[in-house]
């Protein structure tokens, strides 16, 4: 089956070489020129484990290939995945469909044959209905489905999770639509991997509401952790009492910094003026969006309380160890570690940074922070070592060597990477989160 994935970007390059690894001919189609012409090069747009190569074996293959012409791209194609970015409209949270809107008008005008249009990105309620009017309104002749069918890809760890999705959603409204999509995903009948046909809005909300729910799980147990905090209780052994239980279960409960990325921010302010506009509130992911916003600046000032408090903290240094929001990427969107040293350079605390793969998206994010080519020479003169993301190489430092470098041994640990009785025999004054 030949499929062609509009938008080369995570969703569109990690989607596209899966199903090229599935067996599929599979057309990645971007306007931008120059990420096309690195692909043809074998150089990556992101960071993802085990994309380079997956890519690349495919490539060989013959089954995966790169354009900027969606004309001939979509020609012959049986599905036509929308991957294309809804970053939140300024102004007002909602989702921005600017590059959904135009990839469906595009495709009504160049639609050469019969074709399910899936629209692999996270839409508000009602986008599928409205990329069906936009193709029906270009006069296309040739009959045609639109679907959805949402991601759940974790960045870190996303061609596992595509290849053994805990479930795939597809929704539909005939059985045109529906009769291609199991085609297109007969390949993982083999794993048994459940797919959900539902109808279209209905599939559009479960990515907001999947998101919305695991957001408010770091969310608790964040709020959990500040109050073990002030009781002298730990957060971890809470998080594990809690998480044993099969119906809260045990992901998504590390207390940490907030959460980041590419998804939940923008998914969660999206659900919210979808509720607004539907009169329908949601007050409980609006108290996880505003705890969530609180929490990052909230972290940048414990780092500022282990220098001594906001007067003693003005010329002194802090080390970031860690700036994409979580390890395995190299994203930035919405990282707590940009609150953090916002927070810290606001309150005269000169900050240095390092991490092993968001240096080049940190720059201009952080310009008056100081990047280093490693965690030890970040460490250098630092008055305060804080671990904002917990990347493997930060799991085992030299702490004999840190203490060399820094001018203090205090380490802040917003990931409670390490253990407080062996950092405490080190030699250390080691502050965690949720752990007195």
């Amino acid at each position: 089956m030949k499929i062609a994935m509009v938008g080369s970007g995570y969703v569109g390059l990690v989607s596209g070489a899966c199903f090229a690894d599935f067996g599929h001919d599979v057309v990645c189609i971007d306007k931008d020129q120059s990420k096309i012409d690195r692909l043809h090069a074998g150089i990556m747009p992101i960071y993802e484990p085990g994309l380079d190569a997956l890519v690349e074996t495919n490539v060989k293959s013959g089954r995966l290939t790169f354009t900027t012409n969606l004309a001939e791209g979509i020609k012959d194609a049986a599905a036509i995945f929308i991957a294309v970015g809804t970053p939140s409209r300024r102004g007002d949270g909602h989702a921005d469909l600017t590059f959904v809107h135009a990839v469906a008008r595009e495709v009504g005008e160049h639609l050469a044959n019969e074709s399910v249009i899936v629209t692999k990105s996270t839409v508000p309620v009602g986008t599928g209905d409205e990329v069906e009017r936009i193709i029906r309104g270009t006069g296309s002749p040739h009959r045609f489905a639109v679907v959805s069918n949402p991601e759940f890809l974790r960045e870190g760890a996303a061609i596992g999770d595509f290849k053994r999705p805990d479930r795939i959603v597809i929704g539909a409204e005939d059985e045109f639509g529906r009769e291609v999509m199991r085609e297109v995903y007969r390949p993982l009948f083999l794993n048994e991997s459940p797919i959900l046909f539902t109808s279209r809005r209905t599939s559009e909300l479960i990515k907001y509401a999947a998101n919305a729910f695991l957001a408010t799980k770091i969310t608790f147990i964040n709020e959990m952790a500040d109050l073990c905090e002030k009781v002298g209780a730990n957060v971890q052994d809470v998080s594990r009492g809690i998480g044993m239980d099969n119906r809260i279960g045990s992901k998504f409960l590390h207390a940490g910094p907030g959460y980041g990325g590419s998804c939940f921010p923008k998914d969660t302010l999206a659900l919210l003026k979808t509720a607004e506009d539907y009169d329908s509130p949601t007050r409980i992911v609006e108290a996880v969006v505003k705890v969530n916003d609180s929490r990052k600046r909230a972290m940048g000032r414990k780092v500022i309380d282990a220098l001594g408090g906001p007067e003693a903290a003005r010329g002194k240094k802090a080390a970031l160890l860690g700036l994409t929001f979580k390890p395995n990427t190299d994203d930035m969107r919405d990282s707590p570690a940009i609150a953090v040293a916002q927070t810290l350079m606001d309150g005269g605390v000169a900050v240095s940074a390092y991490d092993p793969e968001g240096m080049e998206q940190a720059r201009p994010l952080l310009p008056h922070v100081t990047m280093c080519d490693n965690a030890y020479e970040a460490i250098e003169d630092a008055d305060v070592v804080v671990i904002v993301t917990e990347w493997d190489a930060f799991r085992a430092l030299d702490l004999k060597r840190v203490k060399e470098l820094a001018n203090a041994p205090v380490l802040v640990d917003l990931r409670n990477v390490y253990n407080p009785d062996d950092m405490r025999a080190a030699g250390f004054e080691y502050v965690s989160v949720g752990r007195s």
